[in-house]
């Protein structure tokens, strides 16, 4: 049955409050009722077992008047219970399904060099100069970018973070960090150079990558944690609203995060290491460096 005609057929049959009675609260209390009763037949379920031989039949009659109940504080606020389902649908796809790799990268009309590398390999060391602990990024023999610390009171291994903007750059196909690093930025179309690859730009992602981080280090650096809270993501989602990557979904950025975090907890217990990129896969693989 389709979803307005039920919120149609369903208003047909409500009943009329007292003057000056808020229409919504009816169906809103009602529909917290109901939601109580489908509790309370699972309950009786779970008590009861097999003992308990109408629990479909039970559950079937409260979730339709739960049903009802929700189809008539949707029209009470002026919407449409079809829209209500439509919407919904659309957010649970862009909480829980993340995008397939052939439609992460931004940059596959563009020249070659100015291109995030599909597959490339990074090695991260870390180094002592002049007493201060350093992490080094190469790609090919070549530094990537300064040696970074800290830059904070506490050690707590923020140095290394440019791991989370390789994960970004693998599972997601956009890094206006790495593009300027890896001198990859799209200046063949300067409205993109300017808008996608500049100051701006690199100025979000690391704002994210901050962000994140006093996140993770309040959940054990997201260590055994398989999903990440809503609101953070919803914030990262407007940070980036008018930015590429803002095709992306949620499901996208907790998959790039938890991959990020994962090699940067490897990383970190090993002092460095070797990380293989892959877009195509959507994938860092951290390995130990050969002993010297």
């Amino acid at each position: 049955m389709d979803m307005s005609d039920y919120q149609q057929a369903a208003c047909k049959t409500l009943q009329e409050v007292e003057a000056g009675t808020d229409a919504v609260a009816v169906p809103l209390l009602g529909l917290i009722g109901e939601v109580g009763a489908v509790a309370t037949a699972y309950k009786k379920q779970l008590r009861d077992g097999r003992a308990n031989p109408t629990f479909k039949a039970q559950l079937r009659e409260e979730l339709g008047d739960a049903l009802w109940y929700l189809a008539v504080l949707a029209e009470q606020s002026g919407l449409d219970l079809a829209d209500v389902a439509a919407a919904n649908l659309h957010k649970v796809a862009d909480r829980w399904r993340p995008t397939t790799a052939d439609q992460i990268p931004f940059d596959e009309d563009y020249p070659q060099k100015e291109r995030l590398p599909r597959t490339a390999r990074f090695i991260l060391r870390l180094a002592d100069v002049n007493g201060i602990t350093k992490s080094i990024l190469t790609w090919d023999g070549a530094a990537v970018g300064d040696p970074l610390t800290d830059a904070s009171h506490v050690s707590d291994d923020y140095r290394m973070h440019d791991i989370f903007h390789l994960s970004y750059a693998a599972v997601l196909g956009w890094s206006p960090v790495m593009r300027s690093l890896l001198r990859r930025k799209r200046r063949s179309n300067p409205a993109v150079d300017e808008a996608e690859d500049g100051g701006r730009a690199i100025a979000i992602e690391e704002g994210i990558s901050a962000l994140v981080f006093s996140y993770a280090s309040r959940h054990n650096y997201l260590d055994g944690k398989a999903h990440i809270d809503n609101d953070l993501l919803d914030t990262i989602g407007s940070m980036v609203g008018h930015l590429e990557v803002s095709a992306h979904r949620a499901a996208d950025w907790e998959k790039a995060i938890l991959t990020g975090y994962t090699a940067w907890r490897q990383l970190r217990q090993a002092g460095g290491g070797i990380i293989d990129l892959d877009m195509n896969t959507q994938t860092l693989v951290v390995s130990s460096m050969p002993a010297q």
